[in-house]
């Protein structure tokens, strides 16, 4: 019968054991030892013999008369102590750069038109505090964030009320409501228009949106006014929309976020909405899972952001 291979089973160590070691193999005693840890000299000669007994009862040290010198096994044991005990030291560091938010990482996202403004006024705050967090950020719409956040591949979202996805699911800090501007060309018979207009004066007009349907946009709120805009381009990209409305290609809505970047041919009308703001902007984190330091010191940052836009851009029209 083949003999069975010899199984070695892991120790069951404590790390103040194998402090209390370290300190002993450095110094070359236990008086010495004690001194440095704090402890009584007997503490320490307690802490070693449970190491060793824990370790199979080899010594560790032979002792002498003017204190005590590594066995064998005790050389063979001092690397793999000092590694442990470095390894908790630095998990021990890092957790306390977590907590303090002074290290770790931020993956968050954002809707494109709070990448306008909103967002790097917080990332730069934020940075400028917190020079050692490894950020990452994603931009998309509300929904793909809300299903990257509840996956767990980002710790914060920045989302908005647009297209009615379910925020019921998140811990949400309200951020802002947005009011709504309708961008026409400089032309334009309304871009003379003193004081907040209604979209149905713009029902027969061509509309440049980003999606053929205006349904989960922000013709949306054209709807709640009252009549179906045609939409006659679609386009995606803010810029492109604002060179479509430039050419005379056509009207569009621009979200307060964006507003203060848009071109000098194009005019921004508030649009008179009485039913309700446009959209609400929330900052987004999990419910079921302990918020990241960073991620909360990342909200703040973002509530600062908002009172620097400036306040004709995120009050809502009445």
């Amino acid at each position: 019968m083949a003999a069975m291979p010899n199984q070695h089973r892991e120790p069951d160590l404590s790390t103040v054991w194998l402090r209390a070691f370290l300190q002993v193999a450095r110094h070359g005693s236990f008086t010495g030892a004690a001194r440095t840890l704090g402890w009584t000299q007997s503490a320490v000669s307690r802490q070693v013999a449970a190491l060793e007994a824990a370790l199979g009862g080899g010594p560790l040290f032979d002792r002498l008369p003017r204190g005590v010198r590594l066995t064998e096994a005790g050389r063979v044991l001092v690397p793999y102590a000092e590694t442990v005990v470095e390894a908790l030291h630095g998990a021990a560091r890092q957790l306390d750069e977590v907590r303090e938010v002074a290290g770790g990482r931020l993956r968050f996202g954002a809707f494109a038109t709070a990448d306008a403004a909103l967002v790097p006024h917080a990332l730069a705050a934020f940075r400028a505090r917190h020079p050692r967090v490894r950020l990452s950020r994603e931009e998309g719409f509300t929904p793909r964030l809300l299903d990257r956040l509840a996956a767990g591949h980002l710790d914060l979202a920045v989302v908005s009320t647009t297209g009615g996805a379910p925020l019921d699911a998140y811990e949400l800090h309200h951020l802002l409501d947005e009011s709504l501007y309708v961008a026409v060309p400089a032309g334009h018979p309304l871009a003379g228009h003193e004081g907040p207009v209604r979209l149905g004066l713009l029902a027969d007009a061509d509309w440049i949106s980003g999606s053929p349907r205006p349904e989960g946009t922000l013709l949306d709120a054209a709807l709640r006014q009252g009549f179906r805009p045609r939409i006659a381009h679609v386009v995606g990209e803010w810029t492109a929309k604002q060179g479509y409305v430039a050419a005379g290609l056509g009207v569009t809505l621009v979200p307060a976020l964006a507003a203060e970047s848009v071109r000098p041919d194009v005019t921004l009308l508030p649009v008179l909405d009485e039913t309700a703001p446009a959209r609400a902007i929330y900052a987004a984190l999990p419910r079921d899972r302990s918020p990241a330091p960073a991620a909360q010191s990342f909200v703040a940052a973002l509530r600062e952001a908002v009172s620097r836009i400036p306040t004709s851009l995120n009050r809502p029209t009445a």
